[in-house]
């Protein structure tokens, strides 16, 4: 008998038993369970430059009690190229999966459909849409504003061409960005006939804090189309701590009332640092810590599961002297299954 057949054959003796299912995939209609994994499952991406970088990233969500398995991703565009962070996902797991659209070699309409095959735990597909068309009369060189790694505290530019043969009178009226923390600059480089050239300067800001940067700059044109009027522009990068801690969040798993769990969390400096305090408001949570100064901190942490059963969230605040990153959180994700035990009577 083989994998499938065994599946089948082990939910149909637990239907006719009237066993309980607490997973809604075993529950729901074919496709549906697996959709319901997906944050969103399409994406415009409107009138893009040519050359530009043009990706998008759907996320996966394991809701469910048993294991997932995605057994491959298919695209009906060879304009489309996919990532996948992870293929198997536990109970709240999460993997990204991210669509790259070539604007270097493609042009015009470009209509995508992903196809995502699962095969556990049980076969299902989910189709993700992607609309994108790519501009033949606008380059964008380089194709995004990629800043990297940047310390906190510093400053970083990064300059773009935006390059249009077409209209004699086409023009960037103005670029709209939604981070408070990023500066930009536009200057009409030159005008002859039907070309014009612009220089475009982004400055990320000293003051931007701790995050990963995943932004668009809009250029607003003057062009007739309302659909081509606005070009998208992705701005990217990673404001980092001089201390960073992993994993986070932390995921515990599937666990039974009353069952302890130990993981590690890594606390890790560019110089020696000392970790002062670690705090929580939730009981189930215990640690243990040292004060001496090292670049590298290991962590461990406990968790008891209580009687209250389903998905449960905590979060750790590590208190260090580094400068400029003096608290750090992790959140500490578990699911709590089956019946409490009983305590004696009395």
């Amino acid at each position: 008998m083989d994998g499938r057949t065994r599946r089948r054959f082990i939910v149909g003796i637990a239907c006719l038993l009237g066993a309980p299912f607490s997973s809604y995939a075993t529950r729901a209609p074919a496709q549906e369970w697996a959709v319901k994994m997906f944050d969103h499952t399409s994406h415009d991406f409107g009138s893009v430059a040519r050359g530009a970088k043009v990706d998008h990233t759907f996320t996966i969500e394991n809701i469910y009690e048993e294991p997932a398995h995605i057994a491959s991703v298919r695209s009906s565009c060879g304009c489309t190229s996919t990532k996948l962070t992870r293929n198997r996902l536990t109970t709240w797991q999460k993997a990204e999966l991210t669509a790259s659209v070539d604007t270097r070699n493609f042009l015009g309409q470009k209509d995508t459909t992903l196809t995502i095959v699962f095969d556990e735990p049980f076969p299902a597909e989910v189709q993700l849409q992607l609309y994108c068309y790519i501009r033949s009369d606008v380059v964008v060189q380089p194709g995004s504003v990629q800043f990297g790694s940047v310390r906190r505290g510093e400053s970083l530019e990064r300059d773009l061409t935006i390059s249009y043969a077409g209209r004699s009178d086409w023009r960037i009226e103005r670029v709209l960005c939604t981070n408070e923390h990023v500066d930009i600059t536009l200057n009409e480089l030159g005008r002859h006939l039907s070309q014009v050239t612009y220089a475009l300067q982004v400055k990320l800001k000293p003051d931007a804090p701790v995050c990963y940067i995943k932004d668009t700059l809009t250029l607003v044109t003057n062009d007739d189309n309302p659909r081509a009027a606005r070009v998208p522009i992705e701005v990217e990068g990673v404001v980092a701590s001089a201390v960073t801690v992993r994993p986070s969040p932390l995921m515990l798993g599937v666990l039974q009332p009353g069952v302890t769990v130990t993981r590690q969390v890594v606390v890790h400096g560019d110089t020696p640092f000392r970790v002062l305090e670690i705090e929580s408001d939730d009981p189930r949570l215990s640690t243990a810590y040292n004060g001496e100064a090292k670049k590298v901190h290991v962590i461990p942490v406990s968790f008891t599961a209580g009687d209250d059963l389903g998905q449960t969230s905590s979060a750790l605040r590590i208190v260090t002297d580094a400068t400029g990153a003096d608290r750090l959180s992790v959140e500490i994700q578990a699911m709590v299954v089956g019946q409490p035990a009983r305590r004696p009577k009395g």
